[in-house]
């Protein structure tokens, strides 16, 4: 089985544990016998317990690629995506990075899923329904109908209407009420269909299916939905139902009502809170007192205190932050900044096991590398030599230099000292590596 998961979006809504480097997918909030797992990992976990030898491919952006590798390793494909242009220039360029680079036969099937919601494992086994279906070619495209709970504002409908179908995006309650009496159901956004389907559209409306050219051309690509593109346009469709638990995790209210633990990380809550949850990446002791129906999360990034019924509306408020990126994940380990003055930086950087930052260099930065844990060794100017715990490295500016993890992995406290460090300039603020 061949699978698209669709995994874009920043991390406004579920600020401050995710940012534009991290986006929700990759906050480890679902509880596991070893720990936490995120919304990714968690997907992918329960692919592979339906279909073990599924394909999985993930279309995003450039900047989510090193959590993805880091979170699911390096046998994942990735289709990356030079800058966004809505769901139907992604999944062409998806599928055309399926035929062109994987060498997966058009006429194969594909099931395309956002990535984020949060699903029994027999929904799986409805994608793999409706993966079987595309595959028999009786439709060119085969929809996931989910049985709606309740009459949604949030969600689009697919309704039965004569022989065919008719879609709706989003309406009011009352008339939401008046769709499920029908027979409507949510349009969460899984579909399947051969490649060729796709290809040919690909070919139609962005004018190539050549994953070269939709690649290098993709900025100047029509900006449009898959299902304005494709889906409300086609009468050749069939519906899989699906009839088990899902949701859209898209605010903290939402979110923590998947979340089995009611705290993560160093915190304790009072008797006199109920309904709270309270999410702690800081590594400091937090205390929440007095709360109703409230969420608590702190990261490097933010602190934020919520009433759940609220987290809605966060997303104007946090547009008007100046956003750090003070932790993220990459494909070779972590950096976490612990201190920021007007002319230092202070960053404890974690690199996995074999791996190591790229080999660079700053004109007007000086560095101070101490190893807290691991081994490894250091390259100055072309100079190996090997380190561990207690050594410290100095690297006046204009050097050139890396360091290599060891089989142990390797940690060190990383100052920079000089011009380039600024709290008020985001591109000289981010990390090097």
């Amino acid at each position: 089985m061949n699978i698209i998961l669709l995994s874009g979006g920043s991390g406004k809504r579920l600020w401050p544990l995710s940012n534009d480097v991290r986006s929700k997918q990759f906050i480890k909030v679902f509880k596991t016998e070893n720990g936490h797992e995120s919304m990714v990992q968690r997907i992918y976990r329960q692919i592979k317990t339906t279909d073990p030898e599924a394909e999985v491919t993930i279309a995003t952006s450039r900047s989510q690629v090193s959590a993805i590798n880091n979170q699911l390793g390096d046998n994942v494909g990735i289709s990356v995506e030079p800058c966004r242009r809505d769901t139907f220039a992604a999944i062409a360029l998806a599928t055309a990075y399926l035929h062109d680079v994987k060498g997966v036969d058009e006429n194969e099937a594909v099931v395309v899923c956002p990535v984020d919601p949060y699903v029994e494992n027999s929904y799986f086994e409805c994608v793999k329904k409706l993966y079987e279906e595309a595959l028999k070619g009786k439709a060119n495209l085969v929809l996931m109908g989910i049985e709606p709970t309740y009459p949604s504002e949030k969600y689009g409908y697919i309704k039965p209407e004569g022989n065919g179908y008719a879609f709706t995006e989003k309406p009011k309650a009352e008339k939401a009420a008046e769709y499920i009496k029908q027979g409507a159901l949510w349009n969460g956004g899984v579909f399947a269909y051969k490649l060729k389907y796709v290809l040919d559209k690909a070919g139609e409306l962005l004018g190539s299916s050549d994953y070269r050219k939709l690649f290098s051309t993709y900025e100047s690509l029509k900006k449009i939905s898959f299902d304005y593109a494709v889906v409300e346009n086609e009468t050749s469709i069939e519906v899989v139902k699906y009839s088990g638990t899902w949701k859209d995790l898209g605010t903290w209210n939402t979110l923590t009502e998947a979340i089995e633990d009611r705290t993560i990380g160093d915190a304790r809550i009072t008797d006199s809170c109920s309904g709270v949850h309270v999410i702690n990446e800081l590594g400091i002791p937090m205390l929440v007192s007095g709360l109703k129906d409230a969420v608590v999360a702190a990261s490097p990034d933010g602190i934020l205190v919520c009433d759940k019924g609220q987290s809605s509306y966060i997303k104007p408020y946090v547009d008007e932050i100046s956003m750090q990126v003070m932790y993220a994940e990459k494909s070779w380990g972590s950096y976490r900044v612990i201190d920021v003055e007007e002319n230092s930086m202070t960053v404890k950087v974690t690199l996995n096991p074999g791996n190591r930052m790229n080999y660079h260099g700053h004109e007007r930065r000086d560095e101070v590398w101490t190893v807290i844990q691991g081994s490894g060794t250091t390259v100055i100017d072309g100079m190996e030599q090997p380190v561990r715990p207690g050594d410290v490295i100095t690297m006046e500016a204009g050097c050139r230099h890396t360091v290599i993890a060891g089989d142990e992995g390797i940690q060190l406290i990383e100052v920079q000292l000089g011009q380039e460090i600024s709290v008020n300039d985001k591109k000289k603020f981010e990390m090097p590596f």
